[in-house]
């Protein structure tokens, strides 16, 4: 019994210290973000005044199934102000309902304005997103490959926000930062804004103003295409092909431009299954890449040691749900061998990393937020409750994240689910009738609902036991789970 207490502590011990040393990582990229707004950008501009600058640009739209979006999405692209001599749009279409007539038509109504834009299907969807970017880039006529997912709505200057840093011809990609249109929907909306504002501010900024690898996230950025076929063209053996085609373009040494200044506003999915089917596909497709990309990366011998480090931890981003579902699921019989053994006391002063870890996290969500929605002390208390939310919920995903990571290390194949999306504008609108909703409980979602009763339990025992040092944990976990578990069966109707 004690040796299976030591090892149950040892694994606990060691979760939280993971934990802690990707905390230090990530107040380093803080550190680098507030060093980079000292920076002044000395960039190689093109000089749009010389019409002998302004390069020939194709626009891929990748869709499939987007009936809800899809006026909207080309209406927005077809007001980007470029030269339309030089504009090029692909709209590559891989659906399988009754959108593709809708999009037929309103492609043969901007092409009579004399938009050079082109409706592309495919019988067989090879690649699934990967396969409609690469089956376009064949017949593209751009120097330079911007694309948009269905959900974004670039500004009207927004290529000539972004084209220009092309000049220096060793730039590769050109990324912008995801806006988000529905940010103040619900809950939901709110914590996938928070983490991911986080992400396109301290993380990019962090790692970019540093020369650190980066990744184009799939949508609002530019590629050259020079670099796309250099690098080997899109690959489909991730279910995440951006952050894949990224790292073997930044080994090949090309450099990637990050504009956290150009804001392209999209939506975010308004209900937990959407949220699910794309935090699995984003953690998934992580752990597929650190698969795949790790060991290229600690073996490049043009790439600094630092480089590597925080190119192995961005990797491995996703897998830290892992990490956090197993020191969940250790904390509760760590409660218990707390009390029955003494002698292990002492061991129980690595607790101090995992509320250390947390100030740090507290610290850097602060300084992104701050970044985006103002500081002041109104901000401030807006900001602790929307923490702790983000915290709590997130710690919910845990279990359901976890798998996805399993699945991306194990090698376990997928198709790739896209994200339903709603064009969601106002609270009034009647999203529910969304016919891309799926109505199917998946079998993890049960096992979230026991999740929530074992808190629960872990709770209890800390009343039990007299012991509160795990108390607000187990209380944030049980939250979680069960907003997790009791959005999941809201099935809409």
């Amino acid at each position: 019994m004690l040796v299976l207490s030591y090892i149950l502590v040892f694994l606990y011990s060691f979760c939280i210290l993971l934990l802690f040393i990707y905390s230090l990582a990530q107040l380093n990229l803080l550190i680098n973000f507030l060093k980079s707004k000292n920076q002044t950008d000395h960039s190689p501009k093109f000089d749009f005044k010389n019409a002998n600058e302004i390069p020939i640009v194709t626009i891929q739209l990748p869709i499939f199934n987007e009936k809800y979006v899809m006026e909207r999405l080309l209406l927005s692209i077809s007001k980007l102000n470029y030269p339309r001599e030089k504009l090029e749009i692909q709209v590559l279409d891989d659906s399988t309902d009754e959108s593709v007539f809708e999009t037929k038509n309103i492609i043969n109504d901007l092409q009579t304005s004399g938009l050079d834009i082109k409706h592309i299907t495919r019988k067989i969807r090879t690649g699934f997103k990967a396969g409609a970017l690469k089956e376009g880039l064949e017949i593209a006529k751009g120097e330079f490959i911007a694309i948009f997912d269905a959900d974004f709505l670039p500004q009207e200057d927004w290529l000539y926000l972004t084209i220009p840093y092309f000049k220096d011809d060793k730039i590769g990609v050109v990324q912008t930062r995801w806006g988000h249109t529905n940010r103040n929907f619900s809950i939901l909306t709110k914590i996938q804004a928070f983490a991911l504002d986080a992400h396109f501010t301290l993380e990019q900024v962090g790692r970019n103003s540093q020369k650190h690898f980066i990744n184009f996230n799939g949508t609002a950025g530019i590629w050259r295409k020079e670099c796309i076929l250099d690098a080997g063209n899109w690959q489909s053996d991730t279910l995440t092909e951006d952050l894949d085609l990224s790292y073997r373009a930044q080994l090949k040494n090309w450099k990637f431009k990050y504009l956290v200044d150009v804001v392209t506003p999209a939506e975010l999915p308004v209900i937990i299954s959407a949220a699910r089917s794309q935090q699995f596909r984003w953690n998934k497709g992580g752990a597929e890449n650190f698969r795949k990309m790790s060991w290229r990366v600690l073996t490049s011998k043009n790439v600094p040691m630092k480089t590597k480090a925080h190119g192995i931890l961005h990797l491995l981003n996703s897998s830290l749900f892992l990490i956090i579902f197993l020191m969940a699921i250790l904390s509760v019989p760590v409660l218990f061998v707390k009390n029955s053994f003494v002698d292990l006391a002492l061991l129980f002063n690595v607790l101090i990393f995992f509320v250390l870890t947390s100030v740090i996290f507290f610290i850097n969500y602060w300084f992104t937020f701050k970044s985006i929605q103002g500081g002041g002390f109104k901000n401030f208390l807006k900001y602790i409750g929307l923490f702790f939310t983000f915290y709590t919920i997130a710690m919910g995903f845990s279990f359901h994240n976890s798998i996805a990571v399993l699945e991306g290390l194990l090698g376990k194949k997928s198709d790739f689910i896209r994200t339903p999306k709603f064009n969601i504008e106002s609270l009034k609108d009647k999203w529910k009738q969304n016919t891309y909703i799926s109505k199917k409980v998946s079998k993890n979602v049960i096992i979230e609902g026991i999740l929530t009763l074992y808190f629960l339990f872990g709770i209890f025992s800390g009343f039990h036991l007299n012991d509160f040092g795990l108390m607000p944990f187990h209380v944030m976990l049980f939250i979680g789970f069960g907003f997790v578990f009791i959005k999941s069966l809201q099935v809409t109707k």
